[in-house]
């Protein structure tokens, strides 16, 4: 299968991205029957590659390989493996796979090199480092963190000087603790950052809210690999609608 994505959001190539494509590197070691490059989509994006656009969505079951991609991209770029920006060194538990160390990135000329990666799982330890030394933050006064809502204090990060500029912003499963109305405010702030030249955004999700994202490349991940796909098509999309329509056809067969 051919690498997919497309420069979502109208991005052009003359526009400097700070990513317009990722590949194996050619100093890669990661062998093919070595976990994660075992997952049919690591191993397409090793072979094949994949050009990054302004959005771009990753959609799949648990396992499928989205976050373990988000990660290694914003790894490679420099972010912080448990979330941060690019150079932050903020550390609890070592899970990271080694993924990064074999990809190589495509960098737009002139593009930013600010980056900043923010992940579900590792969220508070974020707001622990980042409530106990202000390191990160030098273009803003930040809220105290853990004195707000999960959803709240989500929100708040995304309003301060972090994701006020250019540069490459990656998030995996965001919409982990985050109300209907947080998800649609989260597809809002999304969208402006797209929508900003020198900007791009890079999502790993489960929700089709987030997924919605207007202009966004959506690639669908699965056993055989990603494609790019409409967010009518989703497997996630149909399932909701069908649940939603008729829950007794789902709980059937986890209640008894």
């Amino acid at each position: 299968m051919a690498a997919a994505g497309s420069d979502g959001m109208g991005g052009s190539w003359l526009e400097p991205l700070p990513v317009r494509r990722v590949q194996r590197s050619l100093d890669a070691t990661l062998a093919p029957d070595v976990w994660p490059a075992t997952l049919a989509p690591v191993a397409q994006l090793l072979r094949d590659g994949l050009h990054l656009g302004r959005a771009t969505v990753l959609v799949g079951e648990n396992g499928t390989g989205k976050s373990t991609i988000v990660e290694a991209v914003a790894m490679a770029f420099g972010m912080n493996g448990e979330g941060g920006s690019t150079g932050a060194m903020n550390s609890t538990w070592v899970s990271e796979s080694p993924l990064h160390e074999s990809l190589g990135l495509q960098r737009g000329a002139g593009a930013s090199r600010w980056g900043y990666f923010i992940r579900a799982e590792t969220m508070h330890a974020l707001f622990t480092y980042l409530d106990g030394s202000g390191r990160d933050s030098p273009r803003s006064r930040d809220p105290d963190f853990h004195r707000l809502s999960h959803g709240e204090s989500f929100l708040a990060m995304l309003a301060t000087g972090r994701f006020a500029g250019e540069g490459l912003f990656v998030m995996d499963e965001p919409e982990a603790g985050l109300s209907f109305t947080a998800q649609l405010a989260l597809v809002g702030s999304l969208a402006r950052l797209g929508s900003q030249p020198g900007t791009q955004v890079l999502v790993a999700t489960h929700s089709p809210i987030i997924a919605s994202l207007p202009g966004a490349t959506i690639l669908e991940l699965d056993e055989d690999g990603f494609h790019e796909t409409g967010w009518q098509d989703l497997s996630v999309v149909d399932h909701h609608r069908r649940f939603l329509d008729a829950p007794e056809r789902y709980l059937r067969h986890v209640v008894d």
